[in-house]
This record gives structure tokens, C-alpha cells and sequence, in this order.
């Protein structure tokens, strides 16, 4: 039960709150319409982590009004694929918001979330997939995870990825991303005994296809304990690696 329920309904029974108050606030379980969206308000009683706001295709005037309502709501506030010129005007609202600037994403945590034990290990092929592991990371972070990252060890020149072992073999789930051939998802599961999360990503030369030559690679790996997100989507690679986690 949300905190504003709970507060409604002892209101209510100490006679604090009338009924027609408490029917008023009741009315938006579990989400609210405001007409171009529904806001899903109880996503993180059920999930353990709120509906995300999904910034591409939206208008500046329609993320902030989502975000203002789900403010409301207290936790935290995740927006994916958005710009600087949203931010700059959600920080006029929210002077604490923050902008991780390569994958777009916009986050305002008013609570720290209670600390997972494991590690969970983010691994590019490339400096161009850096966006997509950003996405992921900062997913991470607001799920409670501690993070290490590990860029640019491709399949190209595998030594890099070989030389830093220890740390691999150290974390508790692993996130691979990788464009051109996706071949590195493979190598990295091949190498540890924890599940594996594979990100194809849009990286790479005509017959890359945007992204479905990794994808198609990744979901014919040959090694088990490979799991398959779809292409560019850090987002939903790190918020299953924070199940895993869990």
C-alpha cells in the first residue's frame, strides 16, 4: 500500500479526513489519467521500482507534466532518451535532477534505495556502445546495485578483455554489450559461471543491419546462461540485472 493510501485511510478512520477527501484521493488507484498518459502509480508496489518515462516521441510540456505527477508520488523519477533542453527545464522544477548526457537519461532519487550485496559487471565492446552502457548504469544505481564497468575490450582485441579476469570473474551478473558481430556476450559467458546478459546494440557497417546481426549472434550464442534484451535497450538489461541481483 502506498504511503498517500495509507495516510488517506488512517485519516479516515481517525476522522481527520472526510469521506468525500478520501474517495477523492482513493479515485487514482493505481494510476492516474491525465489525459495523454496514464501514469501507472503503483508500479513499484508491484515491481519494486516505478513506471519510467520513456523520453522519445514525447514533447518537452508532456514529460514534465508526467514527471510532476509522479513527484507526487515521492522515490524516485527516471526519464530514458531525453535531452539537455528537458533537463534544463525540469531542473528549474526539481533543482536536484541530474543528466547523464551520452544516453539521454534524466533521474531525480529523493531516497537511497536499500544497497544489493552483489556486483554487477558492465562490459562494452566498444566506446561507441558506451551510450547504451550508460543507460544501463544509471538504471543500476537508482535500483541499488554497485557497479563496475569495464569499456572497450572487444572481440578485436580480446587481451584486454582476458587481462581483467579477475574483476569478471568477481561480479555477480554481467552485462554485455556489443554492436558489429556481437560475438562478445559469447566469449564473456564462456569465461564465468554467472548469468549473462547480452545487449545487442545499432553499431556497426550496412550488414550490421542496425543492430539485428548482434542480436540474431547473441540469440544463437552457443554458451548457456545468456540472456537476450533487445537492441540499444540498457535500460531493460540493467533493471533484469537488478532482479538478478536481488
Amino acid at each position: 500500500m502506498s504511503e498517500r493510501i495509507e495516510r488517506l485511510l488512517k485519516g479516515l478512520q481517525g476522522g481527520r479526513v472526510s469521506m468525500k477527501t478520501a474517495l477523492a484521493g482513493l479515485k487514482h488507484f493505481p494510476y492516474y489519467d491525465i489525459g495523454f498518459a496514464k501514469i501507472d502509480s503503483h508500479r513499484a508496489l508491484r515491481r519494486g521500482f516505478p513506471e519510467v518515462i520513456f523520453g522519445k516521441g514525447k514533447t518537452p510540456e508532456q514529460i514534465i507534466s508526467i514527471a510532476k505527477k509522479m513527484a507526487g508520488h515521492g522515490g524516485t523519477i527516471l526519464i530514458t532518451r531525453s535531452d539537455r533542453k528537458v533537463f534544463l527545464r525540469l531542473k528549474k522544477i526539481f533543482p536536484r535532477v541530474k543528466f547523464e548526457k551520452s544516453s539521454g537519461a534524466i533521474y531525480l532519487q529523493k531516497t537511497q534505495p536499500a544497497m544489493k550485496k552483489g556486483t554487477v559487471l558492465i562490459i562494452t565492446a566498444g566506446t561507441a556502445d558506451l551510450p547504451v552502457a550508460e543507460e544501463a548504469r544509471v538504471t543500476l544505481e537508482l535500483m541499488g546495485n554497485k557497479v563496475e564497468t569495464l569499456y572497450d575490450v572487444g572481440v578485436a582485441g580480446i587481451h584486454r578483455l582476458l587481462d581483467k579476469k579477475v574483476l569478471i570473474e568477481l561480479a555477480n551478473v554481467l552485462i554485455v554489450i556489443a554492436g558489429m558481430e556481437g560475438a562478445l556476450a559469447s566469449v564473456v559467458s564462456g569465461l564465468v559461471s554467472k548469468p549473462v546478459i547480452a545487449v545487442p546494440t545499432s553499431v556497426g557497417y550496412g550488414a550490421s543491419f542496425g543492430g539485428i546481426a548482434a542480436l540474431l549472434a547473441m540469440m544463437n550464442s552457443c554458451s548457456p546462461g545468456v540472456a537476450v534484451v533487445n537492441i540499444d535497450n540498457g535500460f531493460g538489461a540493467g533493471y533484469l540485472a537488478s532482479l538478478i541481483n536481488s
